[in-house]
């Protein structure tokens, strides 16, 4: 690990370039079938196709017909309202509910006033591309980390390194940082660290993954001392998803990296033929309400969709839980609270791994998760009641087939034919909510089941942009994009931006959907925009063209700081 003080920045923009093959800007891009549509997407532009879901694929009422149930928290208080908004908040979602949003003065009246300031290259590269989180702001500082796990402290004003900590680690991502008290906490795939806010000097680092198989790709929760942080059985070493081990969250204490407590991300006693289940894991922070509760997703259950001796996970047996899970938790000391499993027995490599959004509409208060198998849904924070359940992006009949796996019905899977939501497909990214809408950037992927080992992916995607009644799942509107989404939304008053892999930043009406704003990256992008003030700061880190350098772009409205 390397410290250098004074890397420069470069100004100006770059050419505009064609769209990138996506990184999984969250999944597991090691396992081998997973690579090998990474490659075919190289070739292929990436444009809606013009298909889009009917109405009656879900209705607002949806029932939550894939839950196992939850386990009732019958000792919480209803818990208020954090506090932390997200403009110099130093959280990697905004605010401790995750919301992704802020209340400066860029709005739809002022959105196309926005102009470039500057541009900032990024140097580290990962093994997908240079970069696949969101900076986060602090004291008019941007904190940044790319592919290569290195961190950079940025002058918001003039996009100048004031320091830089180098550790040159390839990421399978997404990673990320969080900053508070001082520290600016992040991770390798191997270790949890925190650097000193002022000069990036490493104040501690502690081990986390146990073999070769385990990595981390996550940016860290922060909570009243403690950082958060999971592994998980896939690194950018390891030739594929591990089979054998699981996924596990970590508290540590702030100041010195010491270990509070562990949970196990796949259930204890969950045991397949193999022994310990595979799986799970984080890829995003948590959120984290002001009674002590904290709320993530988990990932899918490992090997999907089988091997060919024991075809469609028959040697994981049973839910796996709790892959594929909205989980809350006791912040200080990691007891279970409730859970809500969206697929039981996932096949289809449909994590459950959205950051939680904490919203609170017509005096309830709810936990509203997203993630591939192409659902959105709210939970009551209290108990993990489901309030509604909604589908999202293109569905074509597929959505109980863990189900019929895990009850050994494996006759009435169909092989041979095209799956919807598929290995890329559904919420992939970090959704945002403006309190009365949630916004979500939506993936329509089909993947093909070759046979009960098999699960073959497919270039053929396209890209929405939804918006949700925060009380109800109603469909507010949707609108088509130009290219495929990967990175997070964000929302800025009444205007909600999404980024696009082929390098643009949109920004759109929030309560209408019309697009208000267009700007390019010059760089394709899977990584989510943050907002300070006056000032959008947009990373893009997948060059696909000679020449193209992938950078971190600054807009600004005139006269704004």
């Amino acid at each position: 690990m390397t410290t250098d003080p004074s890397s420069p920045s470069s100004p100006g923009g770059g050419n505009g370039g064609n769209p990138s093959p996506p990184r999984r800007p969250a999944a597991r891009w090691a396992v081998p079938v997973v690579i090998a549509l990474l490659v075919a997407i190289v070739v292929v532009v990436l444009v809606s196709r013009g298909s889009s879901p009917s109405d009656e694929q879900a209705s607002s009422g949806d029932a939550a017909a894939t839950s196992t149930g939850t386990t009732p928290d019958t000792t919480e208080t209803t818990p208020a309202t954090p506090k932390a908004d997200f403009t110099g908040s130093g959280y990697p979602n905004g605010d401790l509910r995750n919301m992704r949003r802020t209340r400066g003065p860029i709005t739809t009246k002022t959105v196309k006033r926005l102009e470039q300031a500057w541009s900032h290259p990024i140097d580290g590269a990962g093994n997908y591309g240079s970069y696949a989180a969101t900076p986060v702001i602090d004291k008019g500082v941007i904190y940044s980390q790319d592919l290569a796990s290195n961190v950079e402290a940025i002058d918001l004003k003039t996009g100048e390194t004031l320091w830089r900590t180098a550790y040159n680690l390839p990421s399978a991502g997404p990673n990320g940082l969080v900053v508070a008290d001082g520290r600016v906490y992040a991770a390798t795939p191997t270790a949890a660290f925190a650097l000193d806010e002022a000069t990036g000097e490493e104040l501690w680092s502690v081990p986390l993954t146990k073999n070769e198989a385990d990595g981390i790709d996550m940016a860290p929760g922060y909570h009243d001392g403690l950082v958060y942080v999971s592994t998980v059985p896939v690194s950018a070493q390891s030739p594929g998803y591990s089979e054998t081990h699981a996924g596990t969250l970590y508290a540590l204490d702030a100041k010195t990296g010491k270990k509070r407590w562990s949970f196990n991300t796949i259930k204890a006693g969950g045991k397949g033929k193999r022994g310990k289940g595979a799986g799970g894991g984080l890829w995003y922070t948590p959120a984290f309400d002001d009674d002590g509760g904290m709320y993530f997703g988990v990932g899918n259950p490992s090997p999907w969709p089988g091997t060919a001796a024991e075809p469609f996970g028959s040697g994981r047996p049973g839910a796996n839980l709790y892959t594929n899970s909205l989980v809350k938790l006791d912040a200080k000391t990691g007891k279970l609270r409730w859970y809500y499993q969206e697929t039981p027995h996932d096949i289809y490599d449909w994590d459950l791994q959205g950051p939680p959004i904490l919203v609170n509409r017509g005096g309830r208060k709810l936990a509203i998760i997203g993630g591939k198998s192409g659902f959105v849904i709210a939970t009551d924070q209290k108990t993990g009641e489901v309030v509604w359940r909604k589908s999202v992006g293109r569905h074509n009949g597929h959505d109980k087939d863990g189900l019929l796996a895990m009850r050994g019905k494996e006759d009435d899977l169909e092989t041979g034919v095209e799956i919807y939501p598929g290995i890329l497909g559904g919420v992939i990214s970090p959704m945002s909510s403006d309190g009365k809408r949630v916004f979500a950037a939506v993936v329509d992927n089909p993947a093909t089941l070759v046979d009960g080992a098999t699960l073959q992916g497919s270039p053929d995607m396209s890209g929405e942009l939804v918006a949700l009644d925060v009380a109800t799942g109603k469909r507010a509107w949707r609108k088509k994009l130009p290219s495929v989404s990967f990175g997070a939304t964000s929302v800025s008053n009444d205007v909600v931006f999404a980024t696009t892999m082929d390098g643009r930043v949109l920004g759109f009406d929030a309560d209408s959907g019309k697009q208000v704003w267009d700007a390019s990256l010059g760089v394709g992008t899977n990584a989510g925009i943050v907002v300070e003030g006056g000032t959008l700061v947009a990373p893009a880190g997948m060059a696909t063209q000679a020449g193209q350098t992938p950078q971190i772009v600054a807009f600004r409205l005139p006269r704004s700081r």
